[in-house]
């Protein structure tokens, strides 16, 4: 049997917990029937995994659960600190970091603010997980539950690896970014488990603490959705490496590096999205050192052509989300798509 971990991300700063004018209030340290949110989420999970990492951004943060982990019995879990010297912030390094630390084939990643998650519901995640790079959730109106979802560990940390080397910050880019992705209906078989959907529940407000709120399943999706793609991961480790040599100001290296994954990654949109996008801002950036003015002509038409292509791999792949009815992955892939098409535009200004 595969192992399994539980990453509880508590690192947010709960801006919706918290009340103008007064100090800030830690959301995983508030109470539900007299126990935490954190320790709620452990001990729900506690039996179905064998490792448990609850990821945090501060050391003090840190210091606090474990007393409050101490004080409640609740033991055998890992801490772990999100990289300080990161320029990324936010779920995507939590998760990345989360990986990093366990050694479970696959990992089940779920915000401390969940605290009704069911074990049987957990189960279910990891089982039907198997063989997919990523499932998660998506209610029927084609929005995700992002930030609880089973990754497959090894596919996925070079994956967020090399999302966070892009600057990423979004937990649902590394869904873009699977190359088999199972989109799981709570309709289906998991209502059967959770009549209620309790185990969606997000306490966002103070007011949810005392008044659970419940979940909307208005929406045509009642099924499970699934897509299949085709790529290496040793494709990502040369698209770092493209990355890496515009950050040492190796353009012509990162050029060759870029151009490659637009040939091997083109069976994949999000990554040739990806790839033509940095290649057309490389391309810029190596044109401004002491080019010529003819030069710097040819590279500004170079460069709005792979703008363009980006543009239309996002559209490409907004359109693969829009058959599975996936809003939230297809919104994101347009938003790109828009960004490629405006880095085009200004190519000529």
């Amino acid at each position: 049997m595969p192992k399994r971990a539980a990453i509880v991300l508590a690192g947010g700063s709960a801006r919706r917990f918290q009340t103008p004018n007064q100090p800030w209030q830690d959301k995983a340290l508030a109470e539900i029937d007299g126990t935490p949110l954190l320790v709620h989420v452990i001990k729900n999970l506690r039996d179905i995994v064998d490792e448990v990492a609850v990821c945090t951004n501060t050391k003090d943060r840190q210091t606090t659960y474990a007393k409050t982990l101490e004080t409640y019995c609740v033991g055998d879990v890992e801490f772990v600190l999100d990289p300080q010297n990161s320029p990324v912030k936010g779920p995507l390094l939590a998760i990345k970091s989360g990986l990093d630390a366990v050694s479970a084939d696959y990992c089940l990643t779920v915000s401390v603010d969940m605290p009704c998650l069911k074990p049987t519901v957990a189960d279910f995640m990891f089982n039907i997980a198997t063989g997919f790079d990523v499932a998660v959730p998506m209610w029927p109106d084609g929005k995700l539950e992002t930030l609880l979802a089973v990754l497959k560990r090894e596919t996925c940390l070079e994956i967020t690896k090399t999302l966070l080397t892009l600057n990423e910050s979004r937990a649902d880019t590394i869904f873009r970014g699977a190359s088999s992705l199972l989109l799981v209906s709570p309709l289906e078989e998991i209502i059967k488990l959770d009549s209620d959907l309790k185990s969606f529940i997000n306490i966002n407000t103070k007011d949810d603490l005392n008044n659970l709120p419940k979940r909307s399943t208005q929406g045509a999706i009642k099924e499970h959705q699934q897509l299949e793609l085709e790529f290496s991961l040793s494709s990502l480790q040369v698209l770092r490496e493209g990355l890496d040599a515009v950050n040492k100001g190796s353009y012509s290296q990162a050029v060759q590096a870029f151009s490659r994954c637009t040939t091997e990654l083109k069976k994949t949109s999000f990554w040739a999205g990806v790839s033509n996008q940095q290649l057309g801002e490389t391309k810029l950036a190596e044109a401004g050192l002491n080019s010529s003015a003819k030069d710097l002509v040819l590279a500004k038409i170079h460069a709005k052509e792979c703008f363009i292509l980006a543009g239309k791999n996002f559209d490409a792949e907004a359109k693969l989300y829009e058959e599975k009815k996936c809003k939230t992955l297809a919104d994101r892939a347009l938003s790109d798509k828009k960004t490629c098409e405006t880095k085009a535009e200004k190519v000529d200004r």
